[in-house]
C-alpha cells in the first residue's frame, strides 16, 4: 500500500489514531488472533461518523489497501485468517442509539453499540432485541449482524436475519449506502441484510442498523429434563409435536449436563417465556412429560433461571476459554442422534438447538484436526456442517476452517467481486478464501 498515513489521521484526529506498535497490547493480541501471519499493519483508526469510516475507506481503497474492519473484538477470532492488512478500522466509537420507535418495536443504532448498552436502554420502555450472542457484555451490534451471531432464543424469534429491518453501510470504495429502511413493513429494495448478515465484513462496513424489538415477557421459567437418550428423544419429540412454545428449546450432551449439575445422561433445557399463567401451564406440561418418561426434571425460576442460563453460555459460548468452539449444523431431526455420535467420536460437549438443528460443538484446545474432521464429516452425513469459530492458529491452517461442501462458491465469489472487486475488506476471512 502507498499511502500517506498523516492522509487518514486529518480524517479521524490525532485522539482517534494510533499508529500499531503504539496501541494497547490486549488489543494487539485480539487482532493477531485473526491473521494468517504476524500481523504489522500500519495503524489502527477509530472513525467516529459514517462520513469518516467513508473517507477512510476511499482513501485506502484508492491507494490499494486492505483493512480489517473490527468493533470490540469479541469475535475477531471467528472464520478464517485475515492476510495482508494494511489498516484496522474499529467502529466501536459509531455507538450511538439513533432513534427507539418504542410503538412501532423498532430501534435503530450505530454498529458500534454494545449489546448489552441497547438492551439497558430497550429495557427501560419494557422492551428487549430478542438475540443471546456469544460475550453479550463485549458484542457490538455490528459484530453480531457480521457473524450471524444467535443463540437459543433463535428457538421462538429467528436469527439475526429476520430481526435486522435495514442497513446502512459504506462500500469498498467509500460510498455509502442504505438498504431496506426504519418499520417492520418495509419491503423497498434488494434485501441486502439477509446478504449482510453472517458475510463476515467482506461485503462492506456496516455503520447503522434497524431492528426489530419485542416486548419483555411477563414471566420466564426454565424446565430442564435429563436421562437416557432414548426417552430424551421421545421428550425431544412430543414436546416438538405439542402446543408448547418454548422460546429456547435445546439438547445438550451428557457432559454439557455434567459440567452445570443438571443431573446424568442427556438433557433437554426448555425456556418458557410469556404470560406468567400460560408460563405456569406449560411448565408443568412439560415435567409431566418427563416424569411419565422416566427423566429427572429440574424448573428454574428467577435468579436460579438466570443463572443456570448464564452458566450454560460460559460452558459453550464464552470467547476468553481456550477451547477449540465450531459452530454445527445437522437436519433437527438427528439432533439427539449426532449428539451421542460426537460424544463417542470427541473430547467435548455440544449443544443443539432443537428445531433449528444448529448448534455448538466445543472441545479441548489439542483437540487433533483428524478429530475434527471426523465430527465434520458425521454432520455432512447428517445433511448438515462444521464451520470452526475459535482455535488456535497453527489448527486453522492445517484445514478449511469453514468446510463449504455446496454448490454456490461462485456465486458467492461474484458477489463479493461485485462489492469489493480489489478485495480491501477483511480479506480471506470468509468461505473460499473470500
Amino acid at each position: 500500500m502507498n499511502a500517506n498515513f498523516s492522509q487518514i489521521q486529518a480524517i479521524v484526529s490525532q485522539e482517534n489514531f494510533c499508529q500499531w506498535e503504539n496501541h494497547n497490547h490486549i488489543k494487539q493480541k485480539t487482532i493477531t488472533q485473526a491473521s494468517a501471519s504476524p500481523i504489522n499493519p500500519q495503524c489502527i483508526v477509530y472513525p467516529q461518523t459514517p462520513a469518516e469510516l467513508a473517507s477512510i475507506i476511499a482513501y485506502i481503497s484508492s491507494n490499494n489497501g486492505k483493512i480489517l474492519l473490527c468493533s470490540g473484538g469479541s469475535k475477531l477470532s471467528w472464520g478464517g485468517l485475515v492476510q495482508n492488512v494494511d489498516v484496522i478500522v474499529s467502529i466501536e466509537r459509531l455507538n450511538q442509539v439513533i432513534e427507539h420507535a418504542v410503538g412501532d418495536l423498532t430501534v435503530t443504532v450505530e454498529a458500534g453499540t454494545k449489546f448489552a448498552d441497547l438492551q439497558a436502554i430497550l429495557a427501560k420502555s419494557g422492551q428487549f432485541l430478542p438475540l443471546d450472542p456469544a460475550s453479550p457484555e463485549s458484542a457490538s451490534i455490528g459484530g453480531i449482524i457480521a457473524t450471524a451471531d444467535a443463540g437459543s432464543l433463535r428457538q421462538r424469534y429467528g436469527g439475526v436475519r429476520d430481526l435486522l429491518l435495514g442497513i446502512t453501510f459504506v462500500r469498498a470504495d467509500g460510498q455509502i449506502a442504505i438498504a431496506g429502511g426504519r418499520v417492520v413493513k418495509n419491503v423497498a429494495g434488494y434485501d441486502l441484510m439477509k446478504l449482510f448478515t453472517g458475510s463476515y465484513g467482506t461485503l462492506g462496513a456496516i455503520c447503522q442498523a434497524t431492528l426489530r424489538v419485542y416486548p419483555l415477557p411477563e414471566a420466564s421459567t426454565t424446565v430442564v429434563l435429563t436421562g437416557n437418550v432414548e426417552n430424551l428423544t421421545q421428550a425431544a419429540k412430543t414436546l416438538r409435536a405439542s402446543a408448547l412454545t418454548p422460546a429456547k428449546f435445546d439438547l445438550l450432551s451428557p457432559q454439557l449436563v455434567t459440567n452445570l449439575c443438571l443431573g446424568k445422561g442427556m438433557g433437554l433445557i426448555a425456556g418458557f417465556a410469556s404470560l406468567k399463567e400460560s408460563v405456569k401451564q406449560q411448565s408443568v406440561t412439560l415435567v409431566e412429560v418427563g416424569k411419565q418418561l422416566g427423566l429427572h426434571s429440574s424448573i428454574y425460576k428467577d435468579k436460579e433461571e438466570n443463572t443456570l442460563w448464564q452458566e450454560l453460555e460460559q460452558q459453550m459460548r464464552q470467547t476468553d476459554i481456550e477451547q477449540i468452539t465450531c459452530k454445527i449444523g445437522v437436519l433437527p431431526a438427528t439432533a439427539v442422534e449426532v449428539i451421542v455420535e460426537i460424544d463417542s467420536l470427541s473430547r467435548g460437549m455440544s449443544l443443539i438447538h432443537a428445531l433449528s438443528g444448529l448448534g455448538v460443538w466445543r472441545c479441548p484446545v489439542d483437540t487433533t484436526v483428524a478429530e475434527i474432521l471426523k465430527v465434520r464429516s458425521l454432520c455432512q452425513s447428517r445433511g448438515g456442517f462444521l464451520t470452526m469459530l475459535e482455535a488456535p492458529i497453527d489448527c486453522k491452517q492445517q484445514l478449511d476452517v469453514w468446510g463449504y461442501s455446496g454448490n454456490s462458491l461462485e456465486l458467492m465469489q461474484k458477489i463479493k467481486h461485485q462489492f469489493d472487486p480489489k478485495n480491501v475488506l477483511n480479506p480471506h476471512r470468509f468461505v473460499g478464501g473470500i
